[in-house]
């Protein structure tokens, strides 16, 4: 993660929340102090009479008091969405750490022999408290500050007991050099934490990154959502009524969005044109090429009658869309009312099965043209016409179906679709292409689809 990123909304506000975990750790911990020095004074009365504790409930009090103020400065913060200055780390470390050595200084024990009580005092222990809880900080700098600065001012609480430091080659006794550990210890100390706190960042660092890339795969995937909306929207959401025929689509993306689409309409002379389109690839980019065709066709099948003069148009209009290795394949049939005859165009869409019910045998069709987007220019050869008796269909579907492998690596295939058209041959053709996916399906053995389906059934009546 780069600087800017650390610096972001989402980092400061986890480093403040984390800041509010640090000063609530810090009131338990004077508030568990409080507690345990009024249980020596007032129920166990191991404190002496004299000694120094009504002070160390002063000190608490004064600490409560100052961590209840940065607390609010924290949650005021957090409110504002806003992060702190430089110098509130700063401060909060140098004037926490150092109560510490006022402790030790100012309330040590008069028991105690004054040469020991630089080292025979509790309230060294409280400097490790400060070190540890300033890892929550999230900077490993802070934490080092934090143990130079427990450190220093160590020492500068013992030379105000009448500590010395050793000199080489003198004898000593032994506070002398236990000053000297403890302080390279609390330096030490604060290094290490230091290294946690680096550690600890790195983990947010993660979590927050992660969170930003969840939120952005949701954003992508309801947005997709929407697209799958619009794009399934495009399809015909009845089918034509057409004397003579009966007609039937069906679509199922491999993404939410995919590159296939079926379409039919009602020319003005009454005859119904009914069309398949098989964008390269599948997903967002492929879905917007289909919606694109899709609009295009509409268009000019409005006002063209002659099929290739239309498929032509087609392709000059949807040429400037499509980048290079992208092209369309098209297929177009045109079914008239009460007529046996169906004329149909493919730009490199095939093959086409037409099957005959009364011989029980299928025939394929192969394109007349190359696809969309191949050439600038578009040269066909005449539009095939199918002769359909009663019973007999025709079935114009993407490669997906053919494509589809199942667990061992074999293709769905030609075959396959010839004996799933056969075997519900005398269904409705809303049924033959359910049936037709179905067994696909099953044959996949749980695969996952790869690549578009799409089918249109036309069956004569």
């Amino acid at each position: 993660m780069n600087k800017e990123q650390i610096q972001s909304a989402a980092f400061k506000e986890a480093e403040l929340r984390s800041e509010r975990l640090r000063i609530l750790g810090i009131l338990g911990f004077f508030a568990l102090l409080v507690l345990v020095t009024m249980l020596r004074v007032f129920v166990f009365r191991t404190a002496p009479k004299t000694g120094s504790w009504p002070w160390t409930f002063v000190l608490a009090a004064v600490m409560i008091a100052y961590e209840l103020c940065m607390l609010y400065l924290v949650d005021r913060a957090l409110k504002a969405r806003s992060g702190l200055a430089p110098t509130f780390w700063v401060l909060g470390v140098v004037l926490e750490t150092s109560i510490p050595a006022f402790a030790v200084a100012f309330l040590a024990s008069s028991q105690v022999d004054v040469s020991y009580r630089p080292v025979a005092n509790p309230s060294i222990l409280v400097f490790f408290v400060f070190i540890i809880l300033s890892t929550l900080r999230l900077s490993p700098w802070i934490s080092i500050l934090s143990g130079m600065v427990a450190s220093c001012s160590y020492i500068c609480a013992a030379l105000y007991l009448g500590w010395r430091p050793p000199v080489p080659g003198v004898s000593a006794p032994i506070t002398q050099s236990g000053v000297s550990l403890n302080a390279v210890t609390l330096l030490i100390g604060g290094v290490v934490a230091g290294a946690v706190a680096r550690e600890i960042r790195k983990h947010v660092q993660a979590a927050l990154r992660e969170a930003e890339t969840k939120r952005e795969l949701e954003i992508v995937h309801h947005d997709l959502q929407v697209a799958r909306s619009i794009q399934q929207s495009l399809l015909p959401q009845e089918t034509p009524r057409i004397a003579g025929y009966e007609i039937a689509g069906w679509n199922r993306p491999a993404d939410d969005t995919g590159g296939d689409y079926f379409d039919w309409k009602t020319l003005p002379n009454g005859n119904v044109v009914v069309s398949l389109a098989d964008v390269t690839g599948h997903g967002i980019g492929p879905a917007l090429l289909a919606s694109v065709c899709h609009a295009y066709a509409r268009s000019r099948f409005s006002t063209e009658q002659d099929l290739p003069t239309t498929l032509e148009r087609i392709n000059q209009d949807l040429g400037a869309d499509l980048t290079v290795g992208r092209f369309v394949t098209f297929v177009a049939a045109v079914c008239c009312p009460e007529s046996s005859d169906i004329e149909m165009l493919s730009a490199g869409h095939g093959p086409i099965f037409v099957y005959s019910y009364p011989e029980d045998r299928f025939r394929e069709v192969n394109a007349q043209a190359l696809p969309f987007g191949i050439l600038p220019s578009f040269h066909s050869d005449p539009p095939e016409h199918v002769h359909l008796h009663s019973g007999d269909l025709l079935l114009l579907a993407t490669d997906g179906f053919f494509e589809w492998e199942n667990d061992q690596g074999e293709q769905f295939g030609v075959l396959r679709v010839k004996e799933s058209i056969r075997s519900s041959r005398d269904s409705a053709p809303a049924e033959i292409i359910i049936r037709l996916f179905e067994t696909a399906n099953a044959f996949s053995n749980g695969t996952r689809q790869q690549d578009d389906l799409t089918a249109v059934v036309i069956k004569r009546l």
